[in-house]
C-alpha cells in the first residue's frame, strides 16, 4: 500500500463518503490528472461537459485501496459507483477552481450570441452550468463526442511512466542520397528531460515494465495511423526508426508534427528548423533621403522621414551574395526541397529563388517608422511578390534606435549655466535624452515616477536645447499655476505667456513669442483653429494621460498641432489600459505603433486578456527608445528619499451601515435579475456607487444632512488617525473620490478638531487652488488638506504632508499612487505614512484584492476598472457584493514599507 493510500485510509475514519470522495478528487486535480470530456445521452437527449479523472498506471493500486477504504462493495457495481462519484468530485473541484483566478476574483463567463458545438463545449467546461444548449444539433454533438473520446483515449496512453517521442536527425555528410533519419525515443513522463533510444528498451538496457511496453507498442500503432508515411517503421520486429527523403521529410514536418503532438507524441526538430531557417529579403539603409516627408522638422529626421534602402538576401543574420543565390537557382528543382547553405539546411523552391533574384540589389524607399516596425517584426515595409522580410540593417540615428541603444548612448547634459538650480545625475541624463531625440525630430515620453522632477528636467531642456519659436506647454488647469511658478523659479529669463481664461487673446501674433506659452487641454480644444496656425518649435504635454482617449476633442486637437519636437510628461503612460499608451505614442510618433486596429490585435488583446509574455516584451522593445522611465525605489536613481509606509486599515461597519448595505444589495440583485444589456450594466455600476457611499457613511448615501458622529466605522478610524497626526503637529492629505463626501466632512472636521480643512475640488478656481497649495506649504495653522481625487490627484507638490489617508478606494492603483505621490516626491524630508481605508466584509475588500493583484502589472497593463462587475451573473455578483463576516471585528492594519531600494 502506498503512503498516499495510507493517508486516504486514515482520512476516511469517522468521515462521510462525500468528504472522502472530495479528498480523492482534489488529489487528481492537484496532480493534473484530469481531462475534459463530453457526455451525450440517448438520441435527442441532453449533452453535458465533464472533467474526468485520468489515472496513470501508478494510480491503479491506489484506486483499488481507495475503493476498499471508502466502504463500498469490492464488486463491479461498487467500482462503478466509486468511479461515478469520483468523476462528480473531480468535475466539481475543477469548475470551482476555474471560476476563480489567481487572486481570488470571480471570472465572468456569459453566453454571447450563437455558438458552435466546440464553443459551447469550451464555455460549459469553464462554467458552473455543465449542460450545453438544447438547440445544438444532436448529430453534431454525437460526432464531436466521438472526436473528444478518441482524443482522450489517444492521449491517455501517453500519460503512463514512459511515452513515445520522435527525433529528426540530419543526413550524414557522406550520404549522397541525403537521407533523413527519424528515430523513435522513449521519454519519461515525470522527467521529460530523461530520453533514451527505444532500442534500449527492446534490449532491456533501459527498464520498462510490461505495462509500459504495451503502452509504447500502442503508441507506435497510433503513430502509424496519424502519420502513414512512418508505417514502414513497424515492419521491423523491434521498431527503432526509419529514413526519409528530403521531400518526404518536408511533408512529414508540414503535415504530421502537430497531429502527432495531439496524441501525445512529441517530435524533436533540428534547432535550425525551429528558428525557421529561410532565405528572405532584408532592407539595408542607404541613408536619409534629401527630400523630407510632410511635417518633418527642418533640423531633425523624425519617424516620418523618407529613408532609401537596398534589398539584399539573408539567411538569418548572414547575408548571401547574388552569386550564391544564382547557384541555388541552378540547384533547385521545381519541387520544394532542402539544400545546405553556409552550413545550414534551408527549405527552398525555384519560384521563390527567382523572385529573390529579381529584387536583390534594387532600391526602394520607406518612412523611418516603417523601417523601425519592420526591424521589430511588426507590419511595416511592404515586401514585393509576397516575399518575407528578414529584418533591417541601418546605421546612424536609425541604427541606434534599431539596436535599442538610445538610452545607453545618450550623453548627459550638465546643468545649464542659466538654470537656477542643480540637476541630479539622473535628471542630467534625462535632459540629454530629451535633447537628443528632439534634435532627431522624434517624440519622447518622459515617464519618470511621480515626484522625480519631470518639470525641472523639461525646463532645463528648454535652456539646453534652445529653438527659434515658441514652446507650447499643455497641462491640466490644476497645475497651470505650478508651471508658472516653476518657470519663474528655474528659468526667470524665459518669456512666459499664459493662454487661459476669458481674457486670453485670440491674436496668433501675440502667441508667436520666443518663449513659453502655457495653456490647458480644455482651451486647446476650443482654440485649435487659431493655435494650429502658430509655428511651434516644441510642444510639451504635461500629465499626458489627458490624451489617453484618441476620440476626445482635446486629443484630436493636440494631434492637429505640428512641431519638430514633441514631449509627453506622465508618471502613468498606461493609466487604465494599453490603448492609453497607443494614444500618447500616436501623438508623439505617428505610425510607430500602427493604427489602433493593428495595435489591438498585436498587443492590447494578447497582453490584457492572455498575459502574453512575448507580446509584452515586443511592446516594451518597440517603445523603449521613446519612453524613459525611472522609479523612486531604484537606489541607482535616488538614494536620499525617505521611506513610504503603506497600510490598509480594515474598518467594521456599524449596525446602521450593515442594514443599509444589505438593503442596497437586495435591491441591486433584484434589479439585475430583471434587466440585461446596457440597462443592467448601468444598474450594477450605480449600485456599486451606492454600496461605496454606504461604506463611507449613512449620511453620504442618504444625502439627508443628518449628523455624522458615531455612525461610521471608517469615520471613527479617520478621527483616531487625525487625533494622533494633528496632536503631533504634522500635516496630512485626505483624498476622496466623492466631492459630496468632502463637503460633508469640512464642517464636521472644523468642529471636531478646531481646524478648518483646506478643501480642493473641481469647483475651486485656479487662483484659489494656488492659494491653498501655498498656504498648506507655509502656514502651520493649515495642517489638514482635504482633496477630491480627480481635482487634487495630479500635478501638485504637497511635500509638507507626512501622512496620506485614502478615505475611499479607487479601482486603479496608478490613480491612487499619483495622489499619494503629491507628498512622496523629491523635496520630502520625512517618512510618509499612507492609510487606505477599507470597509471589512464588503465589496471594498474585493476592490482592495483587485488593486493589489493589479499593482504588479500596472506598468504593463491595468484592468478596466469596475466594468468587470457588470459582466458577472447574478449569482457571481451576489458573491462579490454580499456582506461577509470579517476575519476580525476590530480594524486591522497591514503595513507595507517602501524605501528607495526596497520592494513594496
Amino acid at each position: 500500500m502506498t503512503v498516499r493510500t495510507v493517508r486516504i485510509t486514515q482520512f476516511i475514519l469517522g468521515r462521510t463518503l462525500s468528504d472522502f470522495m472530495a479528498e480523492v478528487g482534489r488529489y487528481f486535480v492537484e496532480s493534473g490528472r484530469v481531462v475534459p470530456g463530453l457526455e451525450v445521452d440517448t438520441e435527442d437527449g441532453p449533452a453535458r461537459s465533464w472533467w474526468w479523472p485520468l489515472p496513470s498506471a501508478g494510480d491503479r493500486e491506489f484506486l483499488v485501496e481507495a475503493v476498499r477504504a471508502s466502504g463500498l462493495e469490492d464488486t463491479l457495481d461498487g467500482h462503478r459507483l466509486f468511479a461515478r462519484q469520483l468523476a462528480e468530485s473531480v468535475d466539481a473541484e475543477v469548475r470551482h477552481r476555474l471560476l476563480r483566478n489567481a487572486s481570488g476574483e470571480l471570472i465572468a463567463t456569459r453566453h454571447r450570441g450563437r455558438q458552435s458545438v466546440f464553443e459551447a463545449w469550451i464555455y460549459s467546461l469553464a462554467s458552473s452550468d455543465p449542460w450545453m444548449p438544447v438547440s445544438l444539433p444532436h448529430a453534431q454533438l454525437d460526432e464531436f463526442s466521438t472526436q473528444v473520446r478518441d482524443w482522450v483515449i489517444g492521449g491517455a496512453a501517453s500519460l503512463g511512466r514512459s511515452r513515445l517521442a520522435l527525433r529528426v536527425c540530419e543526413p550524414d555528410p557522406s550520404d549522397s542520397e541525403q537521407r533523413w533519419r527519424i528515430e523513435a525515443l522513449v521519454q519519461d513522463a515525470d522527467e521529460p528531460s530523461l530520453i533514451v533510444d527505444i532500442a534500449q528498451c527492446w534490449s532491456g538496457e533501459f527498464a520498462v515494465d510490461a505495462e509500459g511496453m504495451l503502452d509504447l507498442v500502442a503508441s507506435l500503432g497510433r503513430m502509424a495511423h496519424v502519420a502513414p508515411l512512418l508505417a514502414p517503421m513497424l515492419d521491423e520486429a523491434e521498431p527503432s526508426g526509419m529514413n526519409l527523403s528530403s521531400e518526404a521529410l518536408l511533408d512529414f514536418i508540414g503535415s504530421h508534427v502537430e497531429p502527432l503532438a495531439d496524441i501525445g507524441i512529441e517530435v524533436f526538430l533540428p534547432s535550425w528548423w525551429t528558428r525557421r531557417g529561410r532565405i528572405k529579403l532584408r532592407a539595408k539603409t542607404k541613408g536619409v533621403s534629401s527630400r523630407p516627408s510632410s511635417g518633418s522638422g527642418s533640423t531633425g529626421f523624425g519617424l516620418q522621414q523618407i529613408v532609401a534602402f537596398n534589398w539584399e538576401v539573408a539567411l538569418g543574420d548572414v547575408r548571401l551574395t547574388k552569386t550564391e543565390l544564382q547557384a541555388l537557382h541552378k540547384t533547385a528543382t521545381t519541387k520544394q526541397q532542402l539544400v545546405r547553405v553556409r552550413g545550414k539546411w534551408v527549405s527552398i523552391d525555384r519560384s521563390e529563388i527567382e523572385a529573390l533574384l529579381r529584387y536583390v540589389g534594387t532600391t526602394s524607399e520607406a518612412t523611418a517608422a516603417e523601417m523601425l516596425r519592420t526591424a521589430l517584426g511588426l507590419p511595416g515595409i511592404t515586401a514585393p511578390s509576397n516575399l518575407e522580410i528578414e529584418g533591417v540593417v541601418a546605421g546612424g540615428w536609425l541604427g541606434s534606435l534599431l539596436d535599442d541603444a538610445v538610452h545607453a548612448t545618450v550623453t548627459p547634459i550638465a546643468t545649464p549655466v542659466d538654470f537656477n538650480g542643480t540637476l541630479r545625475a539622473y535628471q542630467e541624463r534625462g535632459v540629454g535624452w530629451l535633447a537628443f531625440l528632439g534634435r532627431l525630430g522624434l517624440g519622447a515620453c518622459l515617464a519618470d515616477d511621480m515626484g522625480l522632477g519631470k518639470t525641472a528636467q523639461m525646463i532645463a531642456t528648454l535652456l539646453a536645447d534652445p529653438t527659434p519659436g515658441p514652446t507650447l506647454v499643455l497641462c491640466p488647469v490644476s497645475v497651470l499655476g505650478n508651471w508658472a511658478r516653476e518657470l519663474e523659479r528655474f528659468a526667470p529669463q524665459l518669456q512666459v505667456h499664459i493662454h487661459h481664461g476669458s481674457a486670453r487673446t485670440d491674436d496668433a501674433a501675440i502667441l508667436a513669442i520666443n518663449g513659453v506659452v502655457l495653456s490647458t487641454y480644455s482651451v486647446i480644444a476650443r482654440d485649435i483653429d487659431m493655435l494650429r496656425t502658430v509655428e511651434w518649435a516644441r510642444i510639451v504635454l504635461d500629465e499626458a494621460q489627458q490624451i489617453k482617449n484618441p476620440g476626445t476633442a482635446q486629443t484630436k486637437a493636440v494631434s492637429a498641432l505640428s512641431a519638430p519636437r514633441k514631449i509627453a510628461l506622465t508618471g502613468t503612460p498606461v493609466e487604465n489600459r494599453l490603448s492609453d499608451l497607443w494614444s500618447i505614442m500616436n501623438v508623439l510618433n505617428p505610425g510607430l505603433l500602427g493604427n489602433f486596429s493593428s495595435f489591438k490585435k498585436s498587443f492590447a488583446t494578447p497582453i490584457e486578456k492572455q498575459n502574453d509574455p512575448e507580446a509584452t516584451a515586443m511592446l516594451r522593445r518597440v517603445t523603449a527608445p521613446f519612453v524613459l522611465r525611472r522609479l523612486k525605489t531604484d537606489r541607482s536613481i535616488i538614494n536620499d528619499l525617505p521611506d513610504k509606509i503603506e497600510m490598509t486599515d480594515y474598518c467594521p461597519l456599524t449596525s446602521e451601515q450593515a442594514t443599509l448595505y444589505q438593503a442596497v444589495v437586495d435591491e441591486l440583485l433584484d434589479n439585475s435579475e430583471r434587466s440585461d444589456g446596457i440597462e443592467r450594466k448601468g444598474l450594477v455600476l450605480a449600485g456599486i456607487g451606492k454600496l461605496k457611499q454606504v461604506c463611507n457613511h449613512p449620511a453620504h448615501f442618504l444625502g439627508d444632512g443628518s449628523t455624522l458622529a458615531g455612525r461610521s466605522g471608517k469615520l471613527e478610524r479617520v478621527e483616531e488617525l487625525l487625533d494622533e497626526i494633528l496632536s503631533a503637529h504634522e500635516k496630512v492629505l485626505c483624498f476622496t473620490q466623492y466631492a459630496e463626501w468632502g463637503t460633508l466632512l469640512v464642517p464636521y472636521f472644523t468642529r471636531r478638531f478646531g481646524v478648518e480643512p483646506l478643501w480642493l475640488h473641481g469647483g475651486v478656481t485656479r487662483r484659489n487652488r494656488d492659494l491653498m497649495v501655498d498656504r498648506f506649504a507655509n502656514d502651520h495653522m493649515a495642517p489638514l488638506f482635504l482633496l477630491s481625487l480627480k481635482a487634487g490627484g495630479t500635478g501638485l507638490n504637497l511635500t509638507a504632508a507626512s501622512h496620506v489617508i485614502h478615505l475611499d478606494r479607487w479601482w486603479n492603483p496608478a490613480v491612487e499612487d499619483q495622489a499619494t505621490d503629491r507628498a512622496y516626491r523629491i523635496g520630502q524630508k520625512q517618512h510618509v505614512l499612507v492609510h487606505k481605508l477599507v470597509s471589512a466584509g464588503t465589496i471594498e475588500e474585493h476592490l482592495d484584492e483587485m488593486i493589489r493583484s493589479k499593482r504588479a502589472l500596472a506598468g504593463k497593463v491595468v484592468g478596466s476598472g469596475e466594468q468587470w462587475l457588470t459582466e458577472l451573473s447574478t449569482d457571481e455578483l451576489r458573491s462579490v457584493i454580499s456582506l461577509r463576516m470579517p476575519a476580525a471585528t476590530v480594524a486591522a492594519t497591514s503595513p507595507v514599507r517602501t524605501a528607495t531600494g526596497a520592494s513594496s
